[in-house]
């Protein structure tokens, strides 16, 4: 009888120790993850994405948090590297944190992607626009606050064969996961539309300084127009080099060079050149509170990606709210069900992660600003 007594206590003693740390842990703040280039040549993406996320948290917390618990941010750079990227989402997932506002390169984001979805952690990107990441299935973990490639890449190839009138194409890219990607999309586009022709299509090396072999091949090839898919180092060399080899030309890039990092490096030689990004917003009234809020914090107008990032930010604190739970499932059906006013419009989310509600746009650089056009 004392033996089954003191088995008892003891239960008891466990089970009140269990419901008190419990409770510690519900009374604790809630994390939030945010990944990306936050250092090196990439850092201008992945900055104002932590900004951000920095100012919609700000805002709940003043208003009282979440599910009545303080938002916590844990910020972590994985440099655009997919072999850093591995390291960072395994500091994010021992970091407990419920879900992550990132990653912003493709590569980067495929390289973590399996390691939170084995921990069961919403990854919601502001920039990962590598279409595999959600056509695939591989990731129902994944969301993200932008179009996918494939859109980009149609809006590209329509802009210059239907708008511009061109019919000779020569297809860049870096080699990497979100310009070859691109790229592949834009060469396969041209091919089945039987419009126009791809007279070169080649990768070049990121990092180098000198791209003399490959603009000479573009010259040769009789292109009128580059499309290039990659980042800003290396379209603003590429600018730079051709114009100095006096060839006039029309260059057409992406998202990774729509921002104006690629306007300051590339300077005089920027001046022309188109990019498709998303759409402009600036007019709606969230995003004019966003950007006001970004210059009365950090004292300058915020950049790529910035409310994209704002907009996943919001999203998955929302989803929390609207669910009542952290629950990765609870999130998942808040997600996919519930349309929420974000600095990119009314958004909501497909199952396989795209965002419904958003779209691209195609910019020129005219005296040293992207302008959007009509």
């Amino acid at each position: 009888m004392k033996k089954i007594l003191v088995l008892c206590l003891l239960a008891a003693v466990l089970l009140s120790f269990a419901s008190l740390t419990g409770c510690k842990k519900d009374s604790g703040t809630i994390k939030i993850g945010v990944a990306g280039a936050h250092s090196g040549d990439l850092a201008s993406y992945g900055i104002p994405s932590v900004k951000a996320a920095e100012l919609v948290v700000e805002d709940w917390n003043a208003r009282g948090g979440v599910l009545g618990r303080q938002i916590e941010l844990i910020i972590e750079d994985d440099v655009c590297k997919p072999e850093v990227a591995t390291n960072t989402a395994a500091k994010l997932v021992g970091e407990d944190v419920v879900a992550v506002i990132g990653h912003i390169c493709s590569g980067a984001t495929k390289a973590a992607l399996g390691i939170y979805k084995d921990s069961k952690i919403i990854t919601i990107s502001p920039s990962a626009t590598n279409p595999p990441l959600t056509q695939s299935g591989d990731y129902p973990n994944f969301y993200r606050t932008i179009a996918p490639d494939d859109a980009q890449a149609r809006m590209e190839i329509d802009f210059a064969v239907d708008t511009l009138g061109l019919k000779k194409l020569a297809i860049l890219h870096d080699k990497g996961d979100y310009g070859k990607g691109l790229a592949e999309f834009a060469k396969a586009m041209v091919e089945s539309d039987g419009e126009a022709e791809v007279v070169l299509y080649e990768g070049i090396t990121v990092g180098a300084v000198d791209y003399s072999a490959v603009i000479n091949k573009i010259k040769n090839s009789g292109a009128e127009a580059i499309i290039f898919g990659g980042y800003h180092p290396e379209a603003s060399k590429l600018v730079g080099q051709i114009s100095k080899k006096g060839m006039d030309i029309v260059f057409i890039s992406d998202d990774g060079v729509k921002d104006d990092t690629f306007i300051k490096v590339a300077g005089e030689y920027a001046e022309g050149v188109y990019a498709t990004g998303p759409r402009d917003t600036s007019t709606e009234p969230l995003t004019i509170a966003a950007n006001k809020a970004h210059r009365d914090k950090y004292g300058e107008d915020p950049g790529a990606f910035f409310l994209n990032a704002y907009a996943a930010t919001t999203v998955i604190l929302n989803a929390i709210e609207k669910a009542g739970s952290t629950d990765y499932d609870a999130l998942t059906k808040a997600l996919q069900s519930e349309y929420v006013n974000t600095t990119l419009g009314n958004i909501s989310f497909d199952k396989k992660g795209d965002a419904i509600g958003v779209g691209f746009s195609v910019f020129q650089v005219q005296n040293g600003v992207y302008v959007e056009l009509q």
